[in-house]
C-alpha cells in the first residue's frame, strides 16, 4: 500500500499550504490524480506555483531518469507538455485561444507521457469561450490534465466547475510565509520579508532571492524613486526605459532555451504545429515580462507604505530596512496625501498593465505622477 504521509519531492515547497499539499500528495501516491482541478483562493497563496508542482508530478516522477531536467522545463515555462494560458484580452479568453487550446490537446505529448494545460484567472473565462472548453474537461483524452485557477468557485461558470475537483488554498499567514521562505533560502528574517513583499508568495520570494537579475529590478525601482524630487521629466523618462529594459533582461535565457526547444521540434512537426509553438512561446514570454513588471510596482508600493508609516509614526517597523536612508529622505519631503496618490498611480499602472498598455508607458505615467504627488510644484 502507497504511504500517503510521504511528501512527493515535487510538492515539498507547498508547506505553506499543508492541507493541499497533503491531498495532492495522497493522490499523487495513491495513483488517482483526477483529470481536472480548480485551485481557488486569494491572490499571493500560490496557486500557480502549486499547479506547476503538480504538473512536474505528472510529467515526470521523482524516480524517472532525466525528471531533474524535466522539471527545470517546467519551472522555465519551456516544458512542451506543460501549457499555461492566461486570458490575451483585458475582458477575458479569446475563442480564438481556446480553439487553439482544444485543438492541441489531442495531439500526443512531444516529450512525456502526459500533457497538463493550466488556465489562469478562468474566472474570466465566459461564454462562448467557456462553452468551447466545456466537453474537453469533461472527456479529456487519457493522459490529460486541467488545472484551472481562479479566486472564487463563484466566479467559474458553475458547469466547468462541477466537473473539477476543487482544491482551496488559504491566505498565507506574513509570518508563517516569511519562516518558509528563510527555511527553503537562507535567507535573513529582513531579506525574507522583503522578498515576500516584493513576491507575493514564499515560492516565487525564494525565486527572487536567487536571481540577481530580479534583485537587480528592485535596486533600481528604489534608486529611482529615491532621485525623483531632483529629476526633471526627461530624467524620469529614462529611468523608466531602463527599468524596463532591466525587466526584461532575464527574457532573454528564456528565449535562447524557446529557440533551442523549437529547433529540436522543427524536423518532426508540421508548419501549423510549430506556428502554435512560437504563439505559445511568444505568450509566455508577455507574461513573464508583465510578471516581472508587477514585481516592480510591488517594490514601488513597498517603499511608498513605508514611507506612509514614517510620516504617520506608526511604530510598525518598515520592510525594506536595508533601504531605510531612502525611506527617510522621501518621508522628509512628502506629505501623507501626496504618498496616497503615489499609491494611486501604482495601483493605476498595474490596471494599465492587465489592459495591454506598453510596459515601458506605463512606467513613464506612474513615475511622471509619482513625482508630481511626492513633490508638487508649490514645494519645489
Amino acid at each position: 500500500m502507497a504511504d500517503i504521509k510521504r511528501i512527493p519531492q515535487a510538492l515539498e515547497r507547498l508547506s505553506s499550504q499543508p492541507r493541499v499539499q497533503e491531498s495532492l500528495s495522497a493522490a499523487v501516491n495513491e495513483g488517482r490524480l483526477s483529470h481536472a482541478y480548480l485551485f481557488v483562493g486569494p491572490p499571493g497563496a500560490g496557486k500557480t506555483e502549486a499547479a506547476r508542482m503538480l504538473a512536474k508530478c505528472v510529467i515526470a516522477g521523482e524516480d524517472e531518469p532525466g525528471h531533474v531536467d524535466e522539471w527545470v522545463r517546467v519551472d522555465h515555462g519551456t516544458h512542451p507538455d506543460v501549457h499555461v494560458y492566461a486570458p490575451e484580452s483585458a475582458t477575458g479568453y479569446l475563442v480564438a485561444q481556446v480553439r487553439a487550446l482544444i485543438e492541441d490537446v489531442p495531439l500526443a505529448p512531444v516529450r512525456a507521457q502526459s500533457k497538463v494545460y493550466i488556465l489562469r484567472d478562468v474566472g474570466l473565462l465566459r461564454g462562448a469561450a467557456a462553452n468551447a472548453l466545456l466537453k474537453t474537461i469533461e472527456e479529456p483524452p487519457a493522459g490529460v490534465m486541467f488545472i484551472l485557477i481562479a479566486r472564487s468557485v463563484a466566479q467559474v461558470m458553475p458547469t466547468i466547475a462541477s466537473r473539477c475537483q476543487q482544491v482551496p488554498f488559504r491566505v498565507i499567514a506574513t509570518d508563517a510565509a516569511a519562516h518558509a521562505v528563510q527555511v527553503e533560502s537562507g535567507a535573513e528574517p529582513e531579506a525574507a520579508r522583503i522578498a515576500l513583499a516584493v513576491a507575493g508568495t514564499p515560492e516565487r520570494a525564494v525565486g527572487f532571492l536567487a536571481s540577481p537579475e530580479r534583485r537587480q529590478v528592485r535596486r533600481l525601482v528604489v534608486r529611482t524613486l529615491a532621485e525623483l524630487p531632483r529629476d526633471d521629466d526627461w530624467d524620469v523618462l529614462v529611468a523608466a526605459r531602463t527599468l524596463a529594459e532591466a525587466v526584461k533582461a532575464p527574457l532573454a535565457e528564456l528565449k535562447g532555451v524557446q529557440d533551442a526547444a523549437a529547433e529540436e521540434k522543427a524536423d518532426y512537426l508540421s508548419a501549423a504545429a510549430m506556428k502554435q509553438i512560437a504563439d505559445a512561446n511568444k505568450r509566455e514570454l508577455t507574461a513573464r515580462e508583465r510578471s516581472g513588471m508587477m514585481e516592480a510596482l510591488s517594490v514601488a508600493s513597498s517603499l511608498l507604505r513605508d514611507v506612509l508609516l514614517r510620516l504617520e509614526g506608526v511604530g510598525q517597523p518598515i520592510v525594506n530596512v536595508d533601504v531605510a536612508s531612502e525611506v527617510d529622505r522621501l518621508a522628509g519631503i512628502a506629505q501623507p496625501a501626496g504618498v496616497l496618490a503615489a499609491l494611486d498611480a501604482v495601483s493605476a499602472a498595474a490596471d494599465s498593465l492587465a489592459h495591454n498598455v506598453t510596459p515601458q508607458l506605463a512606467l513613464e505615467v506612474m513615475l511622471l505622477h509619482i513625482k508630481e504627488a511626492l513633490c508638487p510644484p508649490s514645494s519645489r
